[in-house]
């Protein structure tokens, strides 16, 4: 029942906020919620890596370690969003920025949001997935748009629009997939059971795989914001909500990708690994270098984070076109690591709006000084996004870099290594523009009646005091995700059993 309870938790809560309305201690049972998806996933990572895995729900529900450790990240940067979201919605209220309904609505579709994720990494078949994949575009498109501004309304609708095409086209690579299947004689109902395709994947017609992965990798990869259908993301995520872009960033993408991973581990099998590794490294070093133009002249630190994440997810692929038990859990450890730091500066990145009453780069001088505890969890959080030691990112970049030498992506990973460096100088900037200097009166940002309507937060540019709510939780997160880099030992047993479930 483990399995079953884990995804039952979010839909409770979701139904109990839908039913009484927005009030503190719903939001906080959203919150407690979150935290049992959380525990759940340890109690089931605990048990698949020194057991079989749990199936339920007569097959339809399966974890393994890479279910179990996806669980983990949901339930981690799904806590973390919602325990920060409480303050966020509260202060919407305050300022008459959103109605008691519109907090309802939000809260209720965060929680869909969680279950959909959930439902994607516990299901056996590779269709349910699907429909859990698209149950998040339907969940986040309304989140994005939540503040009903010109800029996040069209950022919803060009999120849907694109994201549709995308999950179109994963579609069709999961139908070709399906037929495939059926030819080699497999039955209706397990044509798209994971484990009975890894079983026959070396009957499956080659031609039908290669193209059905095809698709699948720019399908999928749309939902993880890779090359070419990426576009959305930078607008999606510097609109919605900072706990939205949180979940979005942290998680979403690397739900996308672990459904990449499951039709990777097929294919490595029905066609070997060259064709898989070089589709894997063409988006890969394509999101890289993407990033990388995009982040030189950025000046809005919300979509400087949004094009960080298509830096972040390119990294991952092309750790992923490794495809080694080596290459597969570094992937893995910066899922979590990457999901915890950018899950830090979105919520920090929505505090400093409040306070500041602007995304602009240039409208912001000497945080540091001026908001220290603010200034700097979001400075931390930047050192730990350009992967500098003792954070997470700094061990799993490594290790990645080290599985391409292995495998003879040696050429591939040093071209990364220079997009790297161009977001690396780009970032820095950026980042001392917007935290260092002297906190001189003509550097606090000033109310102007000719700022757009997007522009809805009044700063308050003398509350220098950040609120516990806000510093607490993200120091924790830092602070696990500096842990986790420098004692990987908690985590190493669940991310080699997890790799070993896709790596061949």
């Amino acid at each position: 029942m483990a399995a079953i309870i884990t995804l039952t938790l979010p839909i409770v809560a979701g139904i109990v906020m839908l039913m009484i309305g927005w009030r503190p201690p719903s939001a906080w049972l959203c919150a407690l919620a979150n935290v049992g998806v959380l525990v759940a996933g340890v109690i089931l990572a605990a048990h698949v890596v020194h057991g079989r895995p749990v199936v339920e729900l007569a097959g339809y529900l399966r974890v393994d370690a890479l279910s179990a450790f996806m669980v983990i990240v949901i339930g981690t940067i799904s806590t973390l969003a919602s325990t920060v979201g409480v303050r966020y919605v509260t202060l919407e209220l305050q300022h008459g920025r959103t109605t008691y309904r519109q907090a309802t609505t939000y809260c209720v579709l965060v929680q869909a949001f969680v279950a959909s994720m959930l439902a994607a990494v516990l299901s056996a078949n590779l269709g349910v997935l699907w429909v859990a994949v698209e149950a998040t575009t339907i969940a986040t498109t309304f989140l994005v748009g939540h503040r009903r501004t010109r800029g996040s309304l069209e950022a919803s609708w060009k999120y849907i629009i694109i994201c549709t095409v995308g999950i179109a086209t994963a579609f069709l690579g999961t139908i070709l997939i399906y037929l495939a299947s059926l030819h080699q004689g497999a039955h209706s109902l397990n044509a798209l059971n994971w484990v009975y395709l890894m079983v026959t994947a070396k009957n499956l017609d080659p031609a039908t795989v290669r193209l059905g992965l095809g698709l699948i990798v720019l399908g999928y990869g749309t939902k993880a914001g890779l090359a070419p259908m990426h576009s959305w993301l930078p607008d999606a995520h510097s609109q919605a909500p900072s706990p939205v872009s949180a979940l979005m960033s942290g998680v979403l993408l690397a739900v996308a990708f672990y459904a990449l991973l499951r039709f990777k581990a097929i294919a490595d099998i029905a066609l070997g690994h060259e064709f898989p590794r070089m589709l894997l490294v063409t988006v890969a070093l394509g999101s890289l270098f993407i990033a990388a133009s995009m982040l030189i002249s950025q000046h809005d630190y919300k979509r400087m984070l949004a094009y960080s994440s298509i830096e972040h997810m390119g990294l991952i692929a092309l750790g992923a076109a490794a495809g080694t038990p080596l290459a597969i859990s570094a992937v893995l450890l910066h899922i979590l690591g990457h999901g915890l730091t950018k899950s830090v500066l979105f919520l920090a990145s929505g505090e400093i709006l409040e306070q500041e009453g602007s995304s602009e780069i240039g409208d912001i001088k000497a945080l540091l000084a001026r908001r220290p505890a603010l200034g700097g969890i979001f400075g931390f959080g930047l050192l730990a996004l350009l992967g500098l030691p003792p954070f997470s990112l700094f061990s799993s970049e490594l290790l990645m870099l080290r599985a391409e030498f292995q495998v003879g992506l040696g050429w591939a990973a040093a071209i990364a290594l220079v997009a790297m460096a161009l977001i690396f100088i780009s970032i820095t900037t950026h980042g001392r523009r917007l935290l260092l200097g002297s906190p001189e009166p003509s550097s606090l940002a000033a109310v102007d009646e000719s700022v757009p309507a997007e522009r809805l937060f009044v700063p308050n540019p003398y509350a220098c005091r950040t609120s516990p709510a806000i510093a607490v939780p993200l120091i924790a997160a830092l602070s696990t995700c500096a842990g986790i880099g420098v004692f990987a030992w908690p985590m190493s047993s669940v991310l080699h059993t997890a790799a070993q479930v896709v790596a061949q």
